[in-house]
C-alpha cells in the first residue's frame, strides 16, 4: 500500500475505534509506539495519521500530555451534527450531479486515467481499499470541474460523511450488502469519458438514489428488529407463564 493510502487507512481505522467508543471521547488514545505495533506500521505513519486526525478535529494533541479524543460534534467542524444520513444524501445527488455534468465538459485524459484506476481499486474486496478509491473517484471528479468553491462543497460533503458517527455507521451498514457500487461508478465514468453531460448527471443521480432507497431499507428493517423484541420482550413478561405453570 503507497504512503499516502497507508496513513489514511490508519486514520479511517482511529476514527472507527472512536464512534464505536474504544477511544472514549475526553480519554487519551494509545502511545505512538503502542498505536505502530497495533496497527503493524511505522511510527512516521502514526504521526502522518495523527496531524489528520487533528485537521479533521477528532483528536486534539496536548505537548507532554497525550493525544485526546474531542467530542464528535467538535469534529463535524461547525456543522449540525443532526444532519441525517437522508439529507446528506440527498444533498450530495442534488451537487454531485451538477459537479458530474460540468466534469463531462472539462475532464482531461489524465483525470479520466485517475478514474480508471480508482475504478479497478474499487474491484478490491477489503473495505478499507474499496473506501479509498471511491472517495478518490468523486474528488477526482470535483477537480474536474475545474471549479474551486464546488471542489471545496464536496469536500465538506464527504467531510461529513466521514466524520460523522451516525451517517458512517449508516453508510457502513448498506455498503456491506451493497453489490451494485463498482457497476454505477462505470457508467459515472462511461458517460464522463464520452464527454455526455446529461449522462453524466444521471447515472451520478441514480447512483444516489440507490442509495438512498438502500438506507430506507436499512432503516425500516432495523425498525421492524425494534418492535419484533419489544413483542418479545411483552411476551416474556405478560405472558403469566409463572402464575400458571404453578397452579
Amino acid at each position: 500500500m503507497a504512503g499516502e493510502r497507508l496513513y489514511k487507512a490508519i486514520v479511517d481505522q482511529i476514527i472507527a475505534s472512536i464512534d464505536s467508543g474504544e477511544f472514549p471521547v475526553g480519554g487519551r488514545l494509545p502511545p505512538e509506539r503502542e498505536l505502530a505495533e497495533r496497527f503493524n506500521v511505522s511510527r512516521p505513519t502514526i504521526r502522518e495519521a495523527v496531524i489528520a486526525l487533528e485537521a479533521l478535529e477528532r483528536v486534539e494533541v496536548k505537548t507532554g500530555s497525550g493525544i485526546y479524543v474531542l467530542e464528535s460534534s467538535q469534529g463535524l467542524n461547525g456543522i449540525d451534527s443532526s444532519i441525517s444520513p437522508f439529507e446528506l444524501t440527498e444533498a450530495r445527488a442534488m451537487i454531485e450531479g451538477e459537479a458530474a455534468a460540468l466534469a463531462a465538459v472539462m475532464i482531461t485524459n489524465e483525470q479520466l486515467a485517475e478514474l480508471e484506476q480508482a475504478l479497478q481499486d474499487m474491484a478490491d474486496a477489503r473495505p478499507s481499499v474499496y473506501e479509498n478509491a471511491d472517495k478518490k473517484f468523486h474528488h477526482v471528479i470535483s477537480r474536474a470541474t475545474g471549479n474551486k468553491m464546488l471542489e471545496g462543497i464536496i469536500d465538506k460533503l464527504w467531510y461529513v460523511r466521514d466524520t460523522s458517527p451516525r451517517v458512517h455507521r449508516a453508510y457502513q451498514a448498506i455498503c456491506e450488502t451493497d453489490t451494485s457500487r463498482v457497476s454505477e461508478h462505470q457508467d459515472i465514468f462511461e458517460a464522463l469519458k464520452n464527454r455526455d453531460a446529461k449522462a453524466a448527471r444521471t447515472a451520478m443521480h441514480q447512483h444516489f438514489s440507490r442509495i438512498i432507497n438502500n438506507l430506507i431499507a436499512a432503516e425500516e428493517k432495523e425498525q421492524v428488529e425494534a418492535i419484533q423484541r419489544k413483542m418479545v420482550e411483552s411476551r416474556e413478561r405478560f405472558s403469566l407463564t409463572h402464575l400458571v405453570t404453578s397452579e
